[in-house]
């Protein structure tokens, strides 16, 4: 999926500029009392967590469960790679020792522009006073509205949190020179918020769409919160897809998901739900009930042809069934658990709910001035 492959290419982006600033600061010795994290990232089940190119389109007279849930494993592997660049730029900020405030440039090898690199302490952000901000930043283009800010990023060590934001345009004029208002950022945690040993909350704003006749799915927004609290793994989130548009000629969908995962076992439990991205509700019942896949689809697959058999239909949409039960190979089967090891997760997932849609669809990203 085009997104996905975008959505990594900002994380490599990201990392491989750390790289070159970094190498081009002065070379100093790792502190060993250094007490950044080598970890900085959650990471997700291959039951939920699937590279695309693993997935494959089957058609026929029942839908496919792979297919149905292919945007949601597809989604969660892309954020889940994305948040990893943020596990490289805390790695690189402890193995330079960035640990005290400091200013140096470097000239990206991409565009070829001069980049400054600031480091401050005690920064406020989002609500919280952080130890240590860390601010790339276009040279020539400090003085633009955006600050010609590239990177930002925000990090306690006790306990361990931190908050990147990336413009992508800034960091490389040349790659991204079509991606001017592109907004990334992840949050970490380790700091037992709700009960969670480690979390991420990944986000993504203003991603330029697809032509709709070539791609009617491209994303333009998304966010999804991930959190570890012993062997399980809980998900939730949503994308916004403004030119979607399934059985009839209604457009403009948000692709809502929560899922709960059982690590030791690879298995996990998931419901996704299809409303309009208009659509200004965080209901659960609402999100991922009334606007499941099988709700939706049933109701425009009899819009558009009223005298269909019900039970071609109902043949067809077998999959649909909620919620969706995975193991390590995928998709297994929906609506009827396969065995009691998924109780647990099934509980977890129900106590989850995604975002509120008009909220995704209106997502904005915003560096500290």
């Amino acid at each position: 999926m085009k997104t996905k492959q975008k959505l990594i290419s900002i994380m490599l982006l990201v990392m491989i500029g750390l790289v070159m600033q970094s190498c081009k600061k002065e070379t100093v010795d790792p502190d060993p009392d250094n007490k950044m994290p080598t970890k900085f990232a959650v990471d997700i089940p291959s039951s939920l967590s699937r590279d695309e190119s693993a997935q494959k389109d089957i058609l026929s007279d029942t839908l496919n469960g792979n297919v149905i849930y292919w945007h949601l494993s597809t989604f969660i592997y892309a954020t889940e790679k994305s948040a990893e660049f943020v596990q490289q730029i805390i790695i690189a900020i402890s193995t330079y020792n960035i640990n005290h405030p400091m200013t140096f440039s470097y000239i990206n090898q991409d565009d070829g522009r001069v980049k400054n690199v600031t480091v401050i302490e005690n920064s406020s952000y989002e609500g919280t006073t952080w130890q240590f901000q860390l601010t790339i930043t276009d040279a020539l283009s400090e003085t633009n509205a955006d600050g010609g800010n590239a990177l930002q990023v925000f990090w306690n060590t006790n306990p361990v949190k931190g908050i990147a934001v990336l413009k992508v345009y800034n960091a490389d004029r040349v790659n991204w020179v079509n991606y001017p208002d592109v907004m990334y950022s992840v949050y970490y945690s380790e700091a037992g918020e709700g009960g969670y040993s480690n979390q991420m909350l990944v986000s993504l704003a203003e991603l330029p769409l697809d032509n709709p006749l070539d791609n009617a799915y491209s994303m333009q927004s998304m966010k999804m919160f991930a959190g570890k609290n012993g062997d399980y793994i809980d998900v939730y989130g949503n994308s916004n897809h403004p030119n979607a548009k399934f059985f009839t000629t209604q457009t403009g969908f948000n692709w809502a998901f929560a899922a709960s995962c059982n690590t030791p076992l690879n298995i996990a439990v998931a419901e996704v739900g299809i409303p309009l991205n208009t659509l200004n509700s965080s209901d659960r019942i609402v999100l991922l009930k009334d606007n499941s896949i099988k709700n939706v689809f049933t109701d425009q697959i009899y819009e558009t042809w009223p005298a269909i058999d019900s039970i071609d239909v109902a043949n067809y949409l077998y999959n649909t069934e909620p919620p969706g039960y995975f193991d390590s190979n995928g998709f297994m089967q929906g609506g009827v658990s396969p065995g009691s090891n998924y109780q647990p997760i099934e509980q977890r997932m129900n106590l989850l709910s995604p975002f509120n849609p008009v909220s995704i669809s209106n997502l904005t990203i915003e560096f500290k001035p």
